[in-house]
C-alpha cells in the first residue's frame, strides 16, 4: 500500500505501472492456464493414441484368424479416429492459447501507454470543446 505522505502523482504511477500491471499480468496468466485446462491439452497429448471413447474389442480366447483381423482392424481404426479428434482439439486449444496471448499482450501494452495517450489527447479535447 502507498504511503499517505507521498505525492499523489507518485502514488498514481505506482498504482498504474506496478500494482495494476502485476494484476493484469496475473489475470493474463490465469486466462492462459484456464485455456489449457479448458481444452485439456496436456491430457489430450498424454492420451493421443488411446482408443476413441474406449471403444475396443477383445481378442477373446483361442485363435481365429478372421476374428483376429476384425478386432485388430477395429482397434486400429478406433485409435486413429481418437488421434485425429484429439489432434483437432489440441490444435484448437493452441490456436485459442495464441489468441489469448496476443490479446493479453495488446491489453497490457495499451495499459502501459494509456497515460501517454490521455495526455496527448488533451489538445484534441480542447479543440473539440471550442468548436
Amino acid at each position: 500500500m502507498a504511503k499517505i505522505s507521498q505525492n499523489i502523482l507518485i502514488q498514481y504511477f505506482q498504482w498504474h505501472f506496478i500494482e495494476q500491471a502485476k494484476t493484469i499480468l496475473r489475470a493474463w496468466k490465469d486466462f492462459l492456464l484456464f485455456n489449457l485446462n479448458y481444452w485439456s491439452i496436456p491430457l489430450l497429448i498424454k492420451t493421443l493414441f488411446a482408443h476413441w471413447h474406449r471403444y475396443r474389442y477383445s481378442y477373446g480366447k483361442g485363435f481365429d484368424l478372421k476374428k483376429f483381423f476384425e478386432v485388430w482392424t477395429f482397434n486400429i481404426i478406433s485409435r486413429v479416429l481418437g488421434a485425429i479428434v484429439r489432434i483437432v482439439f489440441i490444435f484448437l486449444g493452441i490456436l485459442t492459447e495464441i489468441f489469448i496471448a496476443i490479446i493479453g499482450l495488446i491489453v497490457f501494452l495499451f495499459w502501459l501507454v494509456l497515460p501517454v495517450l490521455l495526455i496527448a489527447g488533451i489538445p484534441f479535447i480542447i479543440i473539440f470543446l471550442l468548436l
